[in-house]
């Protein structure tokens, strides 16, 4: 019984942790979330494709907004493979894919990418070769790049790519997730490593109302977002085959 009341404490700090750094991200971020909006709402009414891409557990956030019940259906998965997530064995293999020159390159120049299509990249600390290299690589395509990463790495950390600079250099929208270096929010003096990292809640719910301003700003023009409904709902898959059907050219994820 002794240890649940700390057990408590702690869940209750990392909750807490978490609606902070949100809140922050409310108040600091509200210019930059529009501006991501807006880009996304742009491209989609000038028949663009979006795209999302996150390596490791960052990809976690770039998932959340492909294929979702009541997200934008012309969002697209930006695969590598190797560093989608830990399936992966051994799953140190993906960041060391990470830290790969000519990599993303490659991904890139055999990608359905093209001029005017948005990239979403994702990148906690925006420190190693890959999504450094994607940004630059995919707005010398003529395509339109949102980084959602930790500026503070920028300050508190070095550049692990050729370039010797960070994603936030190389994006047309910058999103701040102010998540330290480290990630993990709690410390005890009995534990010797940082733990409870929280970077996929705010990273995940960042994103989400980026897609939320994108659907807003689309309908205040007149026109509907192209939004997915839940498969378990009645009448779900309906709407879905039509929005799937209506989007297909834009839409990567059934191929």
């Amino acid at each position: 019984m002794s240890d649940s009341k700390p057990a408590g404490q702690l869940a209750g700090q990392f909750l807490d942790a978490a609606i902070g750094l949100l809140r922050r991200v409310r108040d600091e971020e509200a210019e930059a979330v529009t501006a991501a909006g807006t880009l996304i709402a742009d491209t989609v009414a000038a028949g663009g494709r979006l795209f999302a891409f996150g390596a490791g557990h960052s990809s976690l956030a770039a998932q959340d907004v492909v294929y979702r019940a009541g997200g934008l259906a012309l969002m697209n998965l930006l695969a590598v493979p190797g560093v989608v997530g830990v399936d992966v064995m051994p799953a140190t293999l993906g960041s060391a894919l990470e830290r790969v020159e000519g990599l993303a390159t490659t991904v890139l120049d055999t990608s359905p990418l093209r001029e005017g299509d948005v990239l979403v990249i994702i990148s906690l600390s925006g420190r190693n070769t890959l999504p450094v290299e994607m940004a630059l690589h995919a707005r010398s395509l003529g395509v339109r790049v949102i980084g959602v990463t930790s500026v503070a790495y920028a300050t508190e950390t070095t550049p692990r790519n050729a370039s010797g600079t960070f994603l936030k250099d190389h994006c047309d929208v910058v999103l701040d997730s102010k998540i330290a270096p480290g990630d993990a929010v709690l410390t005890l003096e009995s534990v010797p490593a940082p733990f409870a990292p929280a970077s996929t809640v705010v990273t995940s719910a960042v994103l989400q109302s980026v897609m939320a301003t994108a659907a807003g700003i689309l309908a205040d023009r007149g026109i509907e977002p192209p939004l997915l409904r839940s498969g378990n709902v009645d009448g779900g898959h309906d709407w879905n085959a039509r929005i799937l059907k209506q989007y297909g050219d834009r839409i990567f994820y059934e191929r």
